[in-house]
């Protein structure tokens, strides 16, 4: 019971760290994938998948092919305005999202940057949600500062 009260705690505040930084900045330090990452660095402190490393270069390497993805073949379409069905945005935008994840498994495998958490963030990037460098940029910080208040933590 402690261990499972601990483990929700040490999680809630990793991501409210985040979440402040968000609130703070008005920036998108606050990302879905950032809450299966702070899970991960909890509750498997010494998985080589939670390596802080790992961790960091495998959003960084999410960033980097969903910022590619979405500007090579989906810039302006946005998952949250969804294109007709049928429509050539949405293959688009969707074929913008397959491409990222299948770059990203790619970029982590060749590295050895494993953390699968990184394939939701390249999502979030190559569907257009956060699709700017300043915005990837963003991203890689919360991630770090992620991992840095976990080691930070007792």
């Amino acid at each position: 019971m402690r261990e499972t009260a601990v483990a929700g705690a040490r999680t809630a505040v990793l991501v409210a760290v985040a979440g402040t930084v968000a609130a703070v900045t008005g920036s998108p330090f606050l990302f879905p994938s950032l809450g299966p990452s702070a899970y991960a660095l909890v509750t498997t402190p010494n998985s080589p998948t939670t390596d802080p490393r790992r961790v960091v270069g495998s959003h960084a390497i999410g960033v980097a092919a969903g910022w590619l993805s979405y500007h090579l073949l989906a810039t302006g379409i946005v998952v949250t305005d969804l294109p007709p069905a049928g429509s050539a945005d949405l293959t688009l935008l969707m074929a913008s999202g397959v491409l990222a994840v299948g770059l990203t498994t790619a970029g982590m495998v060749a590295t050895d940057l494993r953390h699968a958490p990184a394939c939701a963030t390249t999502l979030i990037v190559g569907l257009g949600l956060l699709p700017t460098l300043r915005e990837g940029a963003i991203v890689v910080v919360a991630v770090s500062l992620l991992v840095a208040v976990d080691q930070l933590l007792p």
